[in-house]
């Protein structure tokens, strides 16, 4: 069937909108290996045990955040709300109560409350779950419609312990009924109301003691994420050659990402060559590549909500010239000493204080510094992070226990004019694996990606 012309220039308007505006919170409708509906009920009993009688936990999700004009950035759910719901729409909360409780005409210990089916919107935005298809979908028996939550306070009578984590960068005097910004306004109105407070360090402190232990399910997609990234960066190090640009490097990883259906970057991808190597969290990467030089690749891909998180340093040429190897081994021999720490019983901290106490070292044995206690001057971030949900994901930094997941990434940045030698100027090197805590000791998540000097050096040649 043909279309009429005078519609044509409307429907050019309709998909270049559809085509400029980003995907509001739609669920996954298409994978099948998504984290299944009881591991978000479990994480939700989990929380309620650690909560004291009389308590309730409100957790909102993200806002929808613009980037210009009509346009909004791709939405990225709260990992929390997602941890505990599995949600992926915005203007939502969840409620968790540590006992059930009547509200709205039914008894529960938990309420969703959701966005309206409305078929207008979903023509523009995608599906929305709806009330009847949220319960059905993410094993909830109590799911309201979002606007039903400024009634909550009417609804609920005698908490003794409020604990709620807020949303960032709103505005609460502005949007609908159904909006996050009203649904943060009301209850901000009760707990002043009540006259306590919201208890948000507590709550932070349990999703913390959760979420750093990762459940088997969790590790099979962080796996996927991990295995992911480092097929993108070895083919990005194949690649590489004088001549090229840092955004050309950039492009070649995430081009396997997406590839091997990574939907996004769990960060802004870190591709810096000669002197923006000792730049921690350059992004830009539009540097030409010069014969000689050095390219750090710090990036993760991130698949269904979990994040990697990789670095690798090598010469642009695919050669390291003597100084930059003398920094290299330092470097590695580092890490791989700080990757024997992380084991179950160890103190956070403990892969740290080692990588810096032999890279102190290692920098006066090379007159780089006269004392190593000065190695700050070159090795100045953290050795480790936990992973998973975020890149720098929530955690205890207490003793490791089986089920941790952490990044181990020692690191030497000598920028130009640095006091010392200029022959070590120019040289920034880092190097980062993601690294599982085990009952039989550290396991290397993404061993499969070389990091030797010389494994280096042929992938290059190749």
């Amino acid at each position: 069937m043909s279309v009429p012309k005078v519609l044509i220039p409307w429907l050019l308007i309709a998909f270049l909108f559809l085509s400029c505006t980003a995907l509001f919170g739609q669920q996954n409708f298409y994978d099948n290996d998504l984290l299944p509906a009881s591991f978000h009920k479990d994480r939700r009993e989990q929380l309620r045990k650690k909560l004291p009688p009389g308590s309730m936990v409100v957790v909102f999700s993200n806002p929808v955040r613009n980037r210009s004009n009509d346009v909004d950035y791709k939405y990225s759910q709260d990992p929390d709300l997602y941890y505990l719901t599995g949600l992926m729409e915005p203007d939502a909360a969840v409620v968790i109560f540590s006992e059930p409780r009547e509200a709205f005409g039914a008894t529960s210990d938990e309420i969703l409350f959701i966005r309206e089916k409305d078929d207008s919107r979903e023509l523009w935005d995608g599906i929305r779950l709806g009330v009847k298809m949220a319960g059905e979908d993410l094993n909830f028996d109590h799911v309201q419609v979002n606007r039903k939550f400024l009634e909550m306070s009417g609804q609920v009578k005698g908490i003794d312990n409020f604990y709620i984590k807020y949303p960032t960068d709103i505005d609460v005097n502005i949007g609908k009924k159904s909006s996050l910004n009203r649904m943060v306004k009301e209850m901000r109105s009760w707990l002043a109301d009540e006259r306590v407070s919201d208890g948000a360090g507590r709550l932070s402190t349990f999703l913390a003691e959760l979420r750093e232990v990762k459940t088997d399910e969790e590790l099979v997609l962080l796996q996927k994420a991990v295995d992911i990234t480092c097929a993108g960066l070895e083919k990005a190090i194949r690649n590489i050659k004088p001549g090229m640009t840092e955004y050309q490097v950039q492009a070649i990883a995430e081009f396997e990402f997406r590839m091997m259906g990574s939907e996004y970057q769990g960060y802004g991808s870190i591709c810096g060559s000669g002197p923006n190597t000792s730049i921690l969290h350059y992004t830009d990467n539009r540097r030409p590549m010069d014969d000689g030089e050095l390219i750090l690749m710090d990036i993760g891909a991130e698949y269904h909500g979990y994040t990697a998180d990789i670095t690798r340093t090598v010469p642009v040429n695919g050669k390291f010239t003597d100084d930059q190897r003398k920094i290299y081994d330092l470097v590695l021999k580092a890490q791989l000493e700080g990757i024997k720490k992380v084991k179950e019983g160890e103190r956070f901290r403990a892969a740290h204080e080692l990588c810096a106490r032999i890279i102190g070292e290692g920098l006066r044995d090379l007159g780089i510094i006269s004392n190593k206690s000065e190695y700050m001057k070159y090795f100045m971030h953290g050795t480790s992070h936990y992973l998973g949900l975020e890149v720098h994901d929530t955690g205890t930094y207490g003793t490791l226990q089986t089920g941790n997941v952490l990044t181990v990434e020692p690191g030497i940045y000598i920028p130009e004019g640095s006091p010392c030698d200029e022959r070590w100027w120019g040289i920034g090197i880092r190097i980062e694996d993601d690294v599982l805590v085990t009952p039989d000791g550290p396991q290397v998540m993404s061993d499969k990606l070389p990091k030797g000097p010389e494994e280096l050096e042929q992938l290059m040649s190749q």
